[in-house]
């Protein structure tokens, strides 16, 4: 029997994802643990990471639950926290246009920062076809999700028992490291990380109700990136929507 093989841009996610697993992992195994530490069972607790799948949706979530808040509070604040996919799937559905609908489904459901900022930096570095896009995308969107889920039902059966000695909430912070520091290639990014860094930063700090200085620093950071660009006479050339250049 003949051995089926592995489309390249598959092996090629699966090797671009696998160090920021190593983030995921000990993030996934925080939210599992605080979902038991909250009052929930383990069956809501799975399934609250497979519907939601988004680790500070989840997190702001449980413990939202642990304080008793009610349910609206606690699905508008989940909604809040991910409006930053608005972005996300904005930037990168053109890439799947050619896609069929279920195919675009499945990529909604698996679109995380992860495999947002893994994909766009791998579609700009050469041109690919739809497949190939679709395989590469899938490929970091599902190991992911694999490792997430792996790791947050490790966290339940763990329980409250995870020591805090060790640290496990740097491992959030470490993931975003590991996705920013390779894109800050030019002025224009460096500017945007910098200065979108600091308005999330400060939102953090004088507490903005419902996260929105996170969503305040990606707007204005965004827009900082385009204005140094536009100041420097647009140097970067900018793709076409379907992703050719």
């Amino acid at each position: 029997m003949s051995r089926v093989p592995i489309p390249p841009e598959v092996i090629r996610g699966l090797r671009d994802a696998a160090p920021v697993l190593l983030g995921v992992a000990p993030f996934g195994l925080v939210a599992g643990a605080a979902a038991v530490d909250a009052g929930l069972t383990p069956a809501q607790a799975i399934g609250l990471s497979v519907v939601v799948f988004a680790g500070a949706s989840q997190l702001a979530a449980i413990d939202l639950f642990g304080s008793n808040a009610e349910l609206l509070v606690i699905v508008l604040t989940g909604v809040v926290i991910n409006l930053r996919m608005l972005m996300y799937s904005a930037s990168i559905a053109p890439r799947f246009r050619a896609l069929r609908s279920w195919w675009k489904s499945l990529c909604a459901y698996v679109l995380t920062d992860q495999a947002y900022a893994l994909s766009i930096a791998r579609y700009a570095d050469e041109e690919l076809n739809p497949a190939e896009r679709r395989n590469y995308y899938l490929a970091v969107g599902v190991s992911l999700w694999v490792v997430w889920q792996s790791c947050t039902i490790l966290g339940i059966v763990a329980g409250a028992r995870i020591p805090d000695a060790w640290g496990l909430e740097f491992a959030v912070p470490l993931v975003f490291l590991s996705l920013l520091v390779p894109a800050v290639s030019s002025l224009p990014t460096f500017v945007a990380a910098v200065v979108g860094g600091t308005v999330a930063v400060a939102g953090t700090v004088v507490s903005v109700p419902f996260d929105l200085g996170i969503i305040a620093g990606g707007v204005v950071g965004v827009a900082a990136g385009v204005a140094t660009d536009a100041a420097l006479g647009g140097t970067r050339s900018t793709p076409e929507p379907g992703g050719e250049h």
